[in-house]
């Protein structure tokens, strides 16, 4: 008797273990494909069963939750949602998350183990500690500044501080409020398809996911990679250049929208725009090497973070002479973000360094005690500090006394670039205007903003000159915003 009952025990013992075999595997190595099922709701039920960490400006929260007492339970609402949902995205019980809400999810939703010292405890107790805040580099005033430029109109601005890198603005227009896709049912699911077929695309972030072509404003790229290269020695030499220029190896001829461009200089061809003496400057300066400067300055790259991705901006590698002097003056197969033409009137601004931007300045534990600190980095030098000196004058000279005189800020050191950039089948669409520029209050050391501003139904003239009838006044209007912050500040 006492053989079977010890053989019974050997048989309980031996189930035991396969059970605790068992209990391990599906903890352990089936945890994650049960997690992912699509019938386990366990998890997202989860992860709206507490409120959401907030996006701060300027200290202040542009989000919050709500608690709609349904089964997922906390909702994101947002305030002022137009103004600033090119920053925050949308959190979405049905469409998920996108831009900060996306990239800064973990902090958000509590579930970075930078949140607790003690990250295993909640793994263990299947909690989480209360979702973190994410303060963003924005300043409320700036942004505003350039969402009421804007009015509503096809475009988009970007404004950097040069310096550092801080994204100060980020405006796309028309906008949306995210608002209207938080929770589920059938209200959702009508904004969602009302947004997505709306011809004016509210929900495309044209400062960091649209590229245009650039039109004149590339030109300042062209000069720099002419100055480095010791194409131009001097830039108020004339450059022997006809108008119109014959563009090379064909018999189609270049005009320019401005007059005065037959011989000009360089520093008359940035002043007045001269498309004629910037297209023979970049064919001159060679395809390897208008390639190599529009790359230093951005261009090409595929793996800019804000911390959301932003598209590609294009300056062919491969081309014909005359594509190439199409391509210098910002036209042919040229594309850029309005993000990446912010970028190349910083790296003038702040002496030929190119900073990598970025969106997000640090995030908190819900008591504000620190996470991570945004991260503040150089993507390397465009040109030297005297191309970049010399730049500034010129586009200093747009602003006092050329195409850009519609920037000009009492009591402050303004340089700016217009462009118009054709498009469309035979260019026979409304050409975008754009503006590059920056600013510093005089007196100052370094210059505070660089800002990129594109519109793209501009009611003006063809030329140039649209750049400063459409894009200048916005521009105008977020540099004095920041200068007046950067002004209180000090």
């Amino acid at each position: 008797m006492i053989r079977y009952i010890r053989w019974c025990a050997y048989f309980c013992a031996l189930l035991l273990v396969a059970l605790l075999v068992n209990i391990g595997r599906v903890q352990v190595w089936e945890a994650a494909a049960y997690g992912a099922n699509p019938a386990n709701k366990r998890s997202v039920i989860e992860r709206y069963a507490e409120p959401r960490g907030d996006i701060l400006v300027d200290g202040r929260p542009v989000t919050g939750s709500r608690d709609s007492r349904q089964l997922l339970r906390y909702e994101r609402t947002y305030k002022n949602g137009p103004l600033y949902a090119p920053v925050t995205g949308f959190s979405s019980q049905t469409y998920g998350t996108s831009f900060v809400e996306r990239a800064e999810d973990p902090i958000l939703s509590g579930t970075d183990p930078g949140l607790s010292a003690f990250p295993l405890w909640y793994d263990l107790a299947r909690g989480r500690p209360a979702g973190g805040n994410a303060a963003t580099t924005i300043r409320a005033g700036v942004q505003r500044a350039a969402y009421a430029g804007l009015a509503g109109k096809r475009g988009a601005v970007a404004a950097l501080e040069p310096a550092t890198g801080k994204i100060l603005a980020l405006v796309s227009s028309p906008s949306y409020d995210p608002s209207v896709l938080s929770g589920t049912g059938a209200r959702v699911k009508e904004a969602w398809a009302r947004l997505n077929t709306d011809p004016a695309r509210p929900m495309l972030n044209r400062a960091l996911r649209e590229t245009y072509p650039p039109g004149s404003t590339f030109k300042i790229v062209t000069a720099a990679a002419a100055l480095d290269a010791g194409v131009v020695t001097d830039v108020d030499a004339p450059t022997e250049t006809p108008d119109p220029y014959p563009l090379p190896g064909t018999s189609t001829l270049l005009p320019n929208a401005s007059t005065g461009c037959q011989d000009a200089s360089m520093a008359e061809a940035v002043q007045w725009s001269c498309n004629t003496v910037m297209a023979k400057i970049g064919v001159r300066v060679g395809l390897r090497g208008m390639v190599a400067a529009a790359e230093r300055f951005g261009f090409n790259g595929d793996g800019l973070r804000v911390p959301s991705w932003v598209s590609r901006s294009n300056f062919d590698t491969d081309m014909s002479q005359d594509q190439l002097a199409l391509s210098s003056i910002g036209q042919f197969n040229t594309r850029a973000t309005p993000l990446q033409m912010a970028m190349v009137a910083a790296a003038v601004a702040g002496g030929g360094e190119v900073k990598s931007p970025y969106l997000v300045d640090r995030t908190t534990q819900d008591d504000g005690s620190p996470v991570r600190r945004g991260d503040q980095r150089s993507l390397g030098r465009a040109m030297t500090p005297a191309t970049a000196l010399r730049l500034q004058e010129l586009m200093v000279k747009v602003v006092e006394n050329g195409t850009g005189k519609n920037a000009a800020i009492p009591g402050a050191v303004v340089g700016g670039k217009t462009g118009t950039a054709q498009h469309g089948v035979g260019n026979a669409g409304t050409p975008y205007a754009w503006f590059i520029s920056w600013a510093k209050a005089e007196g100052a050391p370094l210059p505070a903003v660089a800002v990129a501003v594109v519109v793209e139904d501009a009611a003006a003239n063809r030329g140039d000159i649209s750049g400063n009838l459409a894009a200048a006044p916005i521009a105008r209007s977020v540099m004095e915003a920041a200068l007046s912050l950067r002004g209180s500040a000090g």
